[in-house]
């Protein structure tokens, strides 16, 4: 189908959309309004007082961007299902979450990953190279990522071009996402994601069964013969004056596991099975974002609860993104599936290929009037998800690790307001950011992703496992484990976008030297992954031995193994004292309206002027250190018939993830 025939908005989809966004911004300020808002633990982690349903239905929504709506259907209409071993996969890492690191991160009491490492090793560069690390990576990958990906739908779903629009749409996604943020906290955020994950797999399962349907692809058995016959009318040769053509369906496309051997396959199954591993448990057993929707859960059960459902909602991409994202290859085949470079460029502006364009041209093809708001809001739901997760956890880095190294001493108030202005300047970098991702054009977007993790978070990887499972690990051997890992992923990192390897069909590029076919085309960045996870834990472990161990006092409820201590833990170095003498109130009555607004954004309490001074200071008794311990290791106590059924759910949900491995290897 022509550009131009294309389908866009009518008034009624614009109708949806507005009904949409004034539904979540009534249910994020309603959360914002009754949340504990005026301390650390109550904006950050939200008084770790959340339903399992709640925190299950966050765990997937801030996991599953637009991005992945974009990216998953993209790749699915290029080379098949094997794409899917990500989503797969990440079922057995999530329950690794629940059952191995959750129980470790609660008994320490802390509230983001940096602060954890801290404690088990002491000194302060480990916690704030994490935490920049965390921050670059957060604006680099994720939010970017999400935002084009946004844009892209949006300018292609209303028909309308330029660079205005995106900025436009895009500027009020970020202040939308940014409100709930700055006003709630994680509990407006936790609350606005299981409404936009009802959402999402409501919209998205309507239009996996639209594909389905459709009198061109007659099924599920239609679907897959159709897809290997799906090839572009007009198409490149692989060589100036060879037969052989560009844009042919892979023959291993409905294979999870595919061939090893280096150039054969995009992703093989070793990669898979062994590299993926060491990217998905940074991702999803160390990542700030993940892990702080978890330690919010109201106790050990509720935390394997949410892991369980976010499981078996991971079950999901492979028929409500992958799957459609297949069958638009085969409606669409000319413009999903164009395979000459000139014709590429015509159709979506990138000369290496339009399958990015898959889950948009199904949406704005096959959804009726209405369905197509639905659907937009669906993505704009993705989207907003992603970032109010992400700024919240940012701001959680930012205030918890990184501003109390600048300023001694700061009270909770000042956390709190520090917290919320950093969320604004993670907006503006957003927006400065967007004309390097239109650059990009999107078409290496997803590589670009999966590549900046696979260089720099297996060094993280290999300390948090270090740190959780071997209490022999020490400050400078994690240390110098993360430094040389950083290293050897920068110098891949340069050698893989020094050069660019040029499309199927385009014999004008320059080709890069033989040599980078050696060292980064031959090497799968899956297969990298693993290397360098080695490399960091040999380091890792070498220098541990080499150096004294840490104190055992310090190790209570901060490895696996002492979880449930309740021994005082001896602090490896002086903790930063906080304030806890209670302040009084301030006075209403004595502020101007500006400061008055100020307090209400950032939940700190006010007094009317009439209470009695001393009534408003009510002094909480500090708990003894033992009195602490007893209360961190009972944090852990699950009641035998709740642990009974958390762990029968999960070999139930693991043996379901198990079948499909084995029906689609």
């Amino acid at each position: 189908m022509a550009e131009a025939e294309a389908e866009v908005l009518k008034v009624g989809d614009y109708l949806v959309i507005v009904v949409y966004f004034v539904f979540v911004l009534l249910v994020g300020l309603w959360a914002s309004w009754r949340s504990k808002r005026n301390s650390v633990g109550g904006y950050f982690l939200a008084s770790r007082s959340m339903h399992w349903i709640l925190v299950g239905a966050s765990l997937f929504a801030s996991n599953i961007g637009s991005g992945h709506f974009i990216g998953l259907a993209g790749t699915g209409a290029a080379s098949g299902i094997a794409i899917s071993g990500f989503e797969l996969s990440a079922i057995y890492y999530i329950i690794f979450l629940g059952w191995c690191f959750v129980p470790v991160y609660m008994a320490s009491g802390v509230y983001t990953m940096p602060e954890y490492l801290r404690l088990r090793f002491g000194g302060q560069r480990i916690r704030v190279y994490l935490s920049v690390l965390a921050l670059l990576l957060y604006v680099f990958t994720k939010i970017s990522a999400d935002l084009y990906a946004g844009a892209l739908f949006i300018t292609k779903s209303t028909g309308f071009e330029g660079d205005g629009p995106i900025y436009l749409s895009i500027l009020i996604l970020l202040a939308i996402a940014c409100l709930f943020t700055v006003a709630g906290g994680l509990t407006a955020v936790i609350w606005t994601d299981f409404i936009q994950t009802i959402l999402m797999i409501i919209g998205a399962v309507v239009l996996a069964v639209l594909a389905f349907v459709h009198e061109d692809i007659g099924g599920y058995e239609g679907l897959v013969d159709k897809y290997f016959l799906a090839t572009a009318s007009i198409r490149a040769s692989t060589t100036p004056n060879g037969t052989e053509l560009c844009g042919e369906v892979p023959g291993d496309a409905m294979h999870l596991l595919r061939d090893a051997t280096p150039g054969k396959s995009d992703l093989p199954w070793s990669g898979m099975i062994f590299g993926l591993a060491i990217s998905s448990i940074w991702y999803w057993c160390s990542d700030q974002v993940i892990v702080q929707r978890a330690l919010a859960s109201k106790d050990m059960s509720h935390a394997k609860g949410a892991c369980i459902l976010a499981g078996y909602l991971k079950l999901l991409p492979l028929f409500i993104m992958i799957f459609p994202g297949m069958a638009a290859r085969v409606l669409f085949k000319d413009d999903v599936a164009c395979a000459h470079p000139d014709e590429c460029e015509r159709i979506c502006g990138s000369r290496s290929g339009c399958t990015n364009i898959a889950f948009v041209k199904l949406v704005t093809e096959l959804m009726p009037t209405g369905a197509r708001g639905m659907m937009l809001a669906v993505m704009l739901a993705a989207l907003m998800s992603s970032l109010t997760s992400i700024f919240n956890s940012s701001s959680t880095i930012f205030t918890m690790d990184i501003y109390p190294r600048l300023r001694s001493k700061p009270s909770e108030v000042e956390l709190l307001l520090v917290g919320r202005l950093f969320v604004l300047v993670l907006v503006a970098i957003s927006i400065v950011w967007i004309p390097i991702i239109q650059a990009s054009q999107g078409s290496q977007l997803f590589n670009y992703i999966q590549s900046i993790t696979s260089y720099l978070a297996p060094p993280i990887c290999a300390v948090y496992l270090l740190a959780i499972f071997w209490p022999r690990t020490n400050e400078p051997g994690a240390f110098w484990g993360l430094m040389v890992g950083l290293v050897v992923g920068l110098i891949r990192f340069g050698m893989e976008f020094s050069y660019n390897k040029p499309s199927c069909g385009d014999f004008e590029s320059p080709n890069p030297p033989d040599w980078w076919y050696t060292l980064v085309d031959d090497i799968h960045y899956l297969h990298f992954g693993l290397l360098l996870w080695f490399i960091s834990g040999v380091v890792s472990i070498s220098v541990s031995l080499m150096t004294p161990p840490p104190p055992e006092d310090s190790l209570h409820r901060l490895t696996w193994w002492s979880r449930h201590s309740t021994k005082v833990r001896i602090a490896i170095e002086d903790e930063i004292e906080e304030e806890t003498a209670p302040k009084p109130k301030p006075i209403k009555s004595e502020l101007s309206k500006c400061k008055i607004l100020l307090n209400w954004v950032c939940g700190v309490e006010m007094s009317d002027g009439e209470t009695p001074v001393m009534d408003q200071v009510t002094k909480v008794p500090k708990k003894t250190p033992e009195e602490e311990a007893l209360d961190a290791a009972d944090f852990l106590y699950e009641p035998e018939w709740k642990k009974t059924m958390v762990d029968a759910n999960a070999v139930l949900l693991m043996s379901v993830a198990m079948f499909f491995w084995g029906f689609y290897a």
